[in-house]
């Protein structure tokens, strides 16, 4: 094993409840491949702590003092820096979709089990799967209505995608992993990943997240759908 293989992922916790970060470390620090490396209470501690240590991801909450979790997001992925998981309780939905569209990797309820934070977190981390999609199709069915007229974004953008390509962009925001994709499509996993990877780059997408609010703004999914929807 290499020595990039072996090393944990490292974890920064921001959340303006002592508690709820002390919860989170408890989980997080009993794990071999994660490390967590500091903690913050609001926006503006973060990016100050940012400065001077080295992580990976980023555990954020939304709604906190000085500077809320989606300023502080936006921040972060202006400067390239570790991806961001947000925090966020069904009564905040809003503010997590306002986050994400700020350029959040993921979001995760702040009940979720252990088991469920660890695999949020290493699912960011490798950049291979959207959080929680079922929830993300959810958030967004709920909020579509805070969603531009397609006709905002219907600047041929999808014309660029094949039909393959339109396809796989379909399924990935009605919440399906690349497993369940490759399975709808009879293809191998890998190929779902390669036309995941020339749909981003065609439609200027920075990941898998910004895809499936992409597909909502321009109509390719629209609320209520289900997976077997035309």
């Amino acid at each position: 094993m290499t020595e990039d293989a072996a090393a944990p992922i490292r974890v920064v916790l921001v959340d303006d409840q002592e508690l709820v970060r002390t919860g989170f470390m408890m989980v997080l620090d009993a794990q071999p491949d994660i490390e967590v490396v500091g903690e913050a209470g609001d926006g503006v501690q973060a990016l100050e702590l940012l400065h001077g240590t080295s992580a990976d991801v980023i555990l954020m909450d939304v709604r906190m003092p000085r500077m809320d979790g989606i300023e502080a997001t936006r921040r972060v992925v202006e400067r390239s820096g570790p991806k961001v998981v947000i925090l966020t309780t069904f009564d905040l939905d809003e503010y997590a979709f306002a986050a994400i569209k700020a350029g959040a990797g993921g979001f995760l309820l702040k009940d979720a089990g252990p088991a469920q934070l660890i695999e949020a977190i290493k699912s960011v981390h490798s950049g291979d799967a959207v959080v929680a999609p079922s929830t993300t199709k959810r958030l967004l069915d709920r909020f579509a209505v805070h969603l531009p007229d397609t006709d905002e974004r219907s600047d041929g953008a999808l014309d660029s995608l094949t039909e393959r390509e339109g396809e796989v962009l379909r399924l990935v925001a009605r919440g399906l992993s690349n497993a369940e994709i490759a399975g709808r499509l009879f293809v191998s996993e890998a190929t779902v990943k390669t036309h995941m990877g020339r749909i981003l780059m065609k439609l200027n997408l920075r990941d898998r997240v910004q895809a499936v609010v992409f597909a909502y703004e321009t109509g390719l999914v629209k609320s209520g759908q289900s997976d077997d929807s035309p």
